[in-house]
């Protein structure tokens, strides 16, 4: 939730009367970044489909279908998610969206 949960975010629930609620989903906030645990890593090696969201030059958003069979998806060390990147339309949008801005 902390990296969702900004303070833009809890001002907002703070106004709409939820803060309390996430809060305590939060904790102390002493437990860091999000981390993906076994549960997250064993549903994420059963995909065979994901979204993946960049940002353009311009600070566009722009969201692509990546997929593959089962276990192309799977957690690395670190919190980050690796995959077999298959031959698509060689468009590329994605991987220079990501060379210029890593978000």
């Amino acid at each position: 939730l902390r990296t969702v949960f900004t303070d833009s975010t809890r001002q907002l629930q703070a106004a709409d009367g939820s803060r309390e609620a996430y809060a305590r989903m939060e904790g102390d906030g002493s437990a860091g970044r999000d981390e993906l645990g076994e549960r997250e890593a064993e549903f994420i090696a059963t995909r065979d489909s994901f979204y993946m969201a960049s940002v353009t030059g311009d600070g566009w958003p722009y969201l692509q279908h990546r997929g593959g069979p089962a276990g192309f998806l799977h957690t690395l060390p670190g919190n980050v998610l690796g995959f077999a990147d298959y031959r698509g339309n060689r468009q590329f949008v994605s991987m220079a969206n990501l060379a210029g801005d890593a978000r």
